[in-house]
């Protein structure tokens, strides 16, 4: 009976824990509400890419491109503005079979390589979404807003949930009117031992 107690008493103090509030990020920033899975800190823009775009404050942009542990999305992340001079090419892996998916709302700064279970692993993207078969390659417009951040977890199936991630995800939530001159790749067998 005592054992019962202790551990009552034990779950009481672990829940006002867990009541305690942390301070209130700024706008143009947004930690996760929840303790797990943990989120990466927050990104910042590859040292190569400081030029080509600039800090910027959307709070509406912001929430639209975070979801909740397990959900998808941005588990935190920054909003920044392309400059009038940008240069930057965007990358996404889509699926052939919903040509609506080309110009989506997610994006990577880099060309997907390697294994595909990894791609799908750092970019928490689920089998049941896309086959990635087709990639779009597709240069930001000046004045584009885009949020940063590492991806937020996400249960795929009872089967498959990815943790969160700290690859670098890109949300644009116009993709049609923010980007040009875009090129489309077909995905290829290769298979190594």
């Amino acid at each position: 009976m005592l054992k019962f107690f202790s551990s009552i008493a034990l779950c009481g103090v672990l829940a006002g824990c867990a009541s305690i509030q942390q301070p209130s990020p700024s706008s143009t920033e947004t930690t996760p509400t929840t303790s797990a899975p943990a989120c990466p800190s927050p990104a910042d823009l590859p040292a190569t890419l400081l030029g080509q775009f600039e800090p910027a404050v959307d709070d509406a942009l912001l929430a639209k491109a975070l979801g909740p542990a397990d959900k998808g999305g941005l588990c935190t992340g920054r909003v920044y503005q392309a400059k009038a001079d940008t240069n930057v090419m965007l990358f996404r892996a889509w699926n052939s079979t919903n040509p609506n998916s080309k110009l989506g709302k997610w994006w990577a700064f880099g060309k997907p390589e390697g294994k595909t279970a990894d791609y799908r692993k750092d970019y928490v993207i689920c089998y049941e979404w896309t086959p990635l078969d087709m990639l779009a390659q597709c240069r930001v417009k000046a004045g584009t807003k885009i949020v940063i951040g590492p991806g937020q977890s996400m249960q795929c199936s009872q089967y498959l949930t990815y943790p969160a991630s700290a690859r670098q995800q890109v949300y644009i939530d116009d993709a049609a009117g923010s980007l040009d001159n875009c090129s489309t790749f077909n995905g290829t067998f290769s298979w190594q031992p």
